[in-house]
């Protein structure tokens, strides 16, 4: 990329951050009245662990989101890996939830699943989606999905106790994320995408 695209590229991204940090600071903290419990999936197959792309803070993650008013917390999952991946998933188990302070307080509240039909489709919130193999995790996965994987290949196969993690999402988080996102905009989607 020449040096006037990079000007460019990083012009272009301050609204994008701002966003990001509105989101991760203010939000909660203003417009917020119960806590962030979010649904995700670690879905597994023959192929390795599906991870999808994100859209506005480029990296590698989780499928999963938000429940909708009135929806529970199974069929919030089973429809956000729909609506992101294409894919109706099984939930094999409960991995885990990952209680997280800091920058963006949530809890991610993680499953195990495998593929029960559809079609691998991305989405305007997960351009790409990729099967990984376990021990070659992209580089430009976000690091805050690294226990939860970690997590659900220990348990597979065991009824298992789901675990319970708190995680501080601090400055050296927050950054890392940047970095990831600012490679992957960069390269132009390639970063350490294996």
């Amino acid at each position: 990329m020449t040096d006037p695209g990079r000007v460019r590229l990083l012009a272009g991204l301050l609204p994008v951050y701002a966003k990001i940090a509105w989101w991760g600071i203010v939000s909660p903290r203003l417009s917020e009245s119960e806590p962030l419990v979010i649904q995700q999936a670690v879905i597994l197959g023959e192929r390795g662990v599906l991870l999808a792309l994100r859209g506005d803070l480029r990296g590698w993650e989780l499928p999963g989101g938000n429940s909708l008013a009135g929806e529970s917390e199974r069929d919030a999952l089973l429809r956000e890996v729909r609506e992101e991946t294409g894919l109706a998933v099984a939930v094999t188990g409960r991995v885990g939830d990952y209680v997280r302070s800091g920058f963006r307080p949530h809890t991610a509240r993680v499953w195990a699943c495998r593929v029960a039909g559809g079609t691998l489709t991305p989405s305007d919130e997960t351009p790409e989606l990729r099967w990984f193999a376990p021990d070659r995790l992209p580089d430009t996965l976000f690091p805050w999905y690294r226990a939860p994987i970690a997590d659900a290949l220990a348990g597979e196969g065991e009824p298992g106790t789901p675990v319970e993690r708190r995680e501080r999402q601090g400055a050296r988080v927050v950054l890392a994320g940047l970095w990831i996102d600012l490679r992957m905009r960069v390269s132009g989607g390639r970063a350490g995408s294996r």
